[in-house]
């Protein structure tokens, strides 16, 4: 198969390999020639013997080929989650290339329900280097077995104690419903020693306010390596039986923010190996910016595999590299651009070995809320 580099693009080489690369969904047309992106060029060359030349008719080999592009974003890792699709059999074109608006997105729809909100008034005293409230008094008891704030006793033996210990957050939530006082500090003071202890602690606390507000528990999620773990509406520590375990865990990506990607999937992972539900949080103000997705992903529709001619793309992906940064604002653009053009995203991970991982993000629906909620779950495509 023949290419040709002519100093700024590259194009199907002679006829016969503009017939073998247009049937396989290869290019796009311009001008009377097909055109490749360089991650199609870099791949046939990898993978499928194409001979790229140049106007002189001396070969280009991969690495000269590529190192004309190098200044272009991700240039590898886009060429690597290009190369992966592809050997799945499936179909990845630039994102740029397909245009409209489609309907292949579907949101999960998560309940509503009024808070639970205790009918006690509880006095505390908040300890700023612990970052902990106590209550020795009966009303803790009422706290923890009615709305499940805090922990009475001991951790899954409540019997053991008698002492009820607040965290930050259920803190300063149940101060500003006027169930709890603190004689030794106020809602001011605990909120403003936590936004100094506690990166991004407003928008986290905006996010534990949202579910609960909604009926759900919120408790830390810190053994599964997140901010919070969730409990639906109706659950409580007070039932008879087992230990009631959560499914859901939430971890708070605000816009301004910045996450490892490493650790981003770590997070992930921990969470699916115990079967739990992995939810993003994306507070913050929305903002408008150039389109950030790299590839518009073909997948399957039963047996057979979907294509430019035949249907319309399944994804958006981003392509990321597991040493990389993802920026909250990069995070939320994609996820906007999805919604205005009716797709799901997929992060696209290259690791260190050039093995490929997908994280499939679907809508959130909760009902009432400002914020912008997803799950993330592993795809195998």
């Amino acid at each position: 198969m023949k290419l040709t580099f002519t100093g700024k693009e590259i194009i199907a080489g002679d006829a016969e390999a503009e017939g073998v690369l247009a049937r396989g969904f290869f290019g796009k047309a311009k001008g009377g020639r097909l055109l490749l992106s360089p991650e199609e060029a870099l791949y046939l060359v990898d993978n499928r013997g194409a001979d790229c030349k140049d106007g002189k008719g001396k070969t280009i080999p991969f690495n000269s080929l590529a190192q004309h592009f190098s200044k272009s974003p991700k240039l590898l890792a886009r060429y690597l989650i290009f190369k992966d699709w592809r050997e799945r059999g499936l179909i990845a074109k630039d994102a740029k290339e397909i245009l409209g608006k489609f309907s292949r997105s579907a949101a999960v729809n998560y309940p509503n329900a009024a808070p639970a909100l205790p009918h006690a008034s509880a006095r505390g005293a908040f300890f700023p280097q612990d970052m902990l409230t106590t209550i020795d008094s009966p009303e803790g008891k009422i706290l923890y077995e009615q709305g499940w704030f805090g922990q009475f006793g001991t951790y899954k033996a409540a019997h053991k104690g008698t002492i009820t210990k607040l965290d930050a957050f259920e803190t300063l939530y149940l101060i500003k419903k006027g169930i709890l006082s603190i004689p030794n500090s106020s809602f001011k003071k605990i909120l403003s020693h936590c936004e100094r202890q506690i990166r991004y602690f407003n928008d986290m606390y905006a996010v534990y306010e949202d579910w609960r507000e909604k009926g759900f528990v919120i408790k830390t999620g810190f053994k599964f390596g997140s901010h919070f773990r969730v409990y639906f509406p109706g659950a409580s520590p007070a039932k008879e039986g087992e230990w009631l375990h959560s499914r859901h865990v939430l971890h708070v990506f605000p816009r301004r923010s910045k996450l490892l990607i490493s650790e981003w999937a770590r997070a992930i992972r921990l969470a699916h190996s115990v079967k739990k539900t992995f939810i993003l949080a994306v507070p913050g103000k929305k903002s408008r910016g150039a389109r950030t997705c790299d590839f518009a992903l073909y997948h399957r529709n039963g047996p057979e595999c979907e294509n430019p001619r035949t249907g319309e793309p399944s994804f958006l992906a981003l392509a990321l590299t597991e040493d990389e940064y993802l920026g909250g604002v990069e995070f939320a653009k994609a996820l906007e651009e999805c919604s205005e053009r009716g797709l799901e995203l997929v992060i696209a991970i290259a690791d260190r070995e050039t093995s490929v991982t997908y994280y499939l993000i679907k809508k959130v629906n909760l009902p009432g809320s400002k914020f912008d909620y997803f799950e993330i779950q592993w795809l195998n495509p």
